[in-house]
């Protein structure tokens, strides 16, 4: 999308662009921690339910003891205290406060959830029942929300459509939680590491500066039809892949394209995947043949079978 957004800009400011890319994925990584308040936001409303009914001037029995499965639940109580967790929180200010009816809404929907009902019973117990039920919060319950995806709309539009994947960020990092590691559960970081952060330079600033060549690589293997009528984003999927097959020698020709096709599936029309493989078949095998591209450790991986 940064680069779609740089192809539409009328000035070449690529020092600008590559900021707003960064911006992007700065935001991307506050809606990671957004999230996960919102799942503490709905026990926090679940709470509330249970002390307004035991405050009722005539309770039940049930209204007196409830069912604390839910407000107990520990991965939940790890996320409160986890320190990393509530200093990016606070230094970034996200709160819920002026959204409050999305963490109602959700709540009201999950009382009346079959997964809420199953894991509320007696015989469901232990931390990995906690655990498996918060991530089905967030990847199920969460992720399926119109609302919610409407409110991110509303909120920011570098969320637009971000909601699956950090979602599924969330689920890799609960997975990786212990009770033993308390407060100090890890959280994910924005990049692995500096080798990860620089990776989303060099992918983005020579696919930029490549841009001419590339296009003249994908014209010269597009069978009856001239690069005028290719659709941007199908453009701009094959440029980043035979970016990333050029600069980066560590990574397997095969694990670009399965990439990038995705990619493809996600964000062009829904016959572009067919047609960005075969052209990008066409292309690996005329740059291999010109030694355009070299690959070493990890990236040698398929290079043997398919030469």
């Amino acid at each position: 999308m940064a680069l779609y957004a740089f192809n539409r800009r009328e000035d070449d400011d690529i020092e600008l662009a590559e900021k707003e890319l960064f911006f992007s994925i700065g935001k991307t990584y506050d809606l990671y921690h957004y999230l996960l308040l919102l799942v503490i936001e709905v026990a926090d409303i679940a709470s509330e339910k249970i002390e307004q009914a035991r405050q009722k001037k005539m309770p039940t029995p049930e209204d007196l003891n409830p069912n604390t499965k839910f407000i107990d639940n520990k991965v939940i109580g790890q996320l409160r205290m986890n320190k990393s967790f509530t200093g990016y929180i606070s230094s970034r200010k996200l709160s819920w406060a002026n959204y409050q009816h999305i963490p109602r809404l959700l709540y009201n929907r999950m009382i009346a959830w079959d997964k809420y009902e199953e894991y509320m019973k007696p015989g469901v117990q232990g931390y990995a029942a906690d655990k498996k039920f918060v991530i089905s919060m967030v990847t199920r319950l969460f992720a399926e929300s119109e609302d919610l995806e409407s409110n991110f709309e509303e909120q920011s539009i570098y969320w637009n459509d971000d909601t699956e994947y950090v979602a599924v960020m969330i689920e890799k990092t609960l997975k990786k939680f212990k009770p033993e590691d308390g407060e100090n559960s890890r959280i994910m970081p924005l990049f692995k590491n500096k080798e990860d952060e620089d990776f989303v330079k060099i992918l983005f600033r020579k696919a930029v500066l490549h841009s001419k060549q590339n296009s003249e690589l994908i014209d010269r293997n597009t069978t009856n039809w001239e690069i005028e009528r290719i659709a941007l984003m199908d453009i701009l999927v094959m440029q980043l892949a035979i970016t990333e097959i050029v600069e980066f020698p560590e990574i397997p020709v095969k694990v670009t394209l399965n990439e990038y096709i995705e990619i493809a599936k996600y964000y062009c029309t829904s016959k572009s995947s067919t047609f960005v493989n075969g052209i990008l078949d066409n292309i690996v095998k005329e740059i291999r043949e010109k030694g355009l591209f070299t690959k070493t450790g990890k990236g040698l991986i398929g290079e043997a079978i398919e030469d």
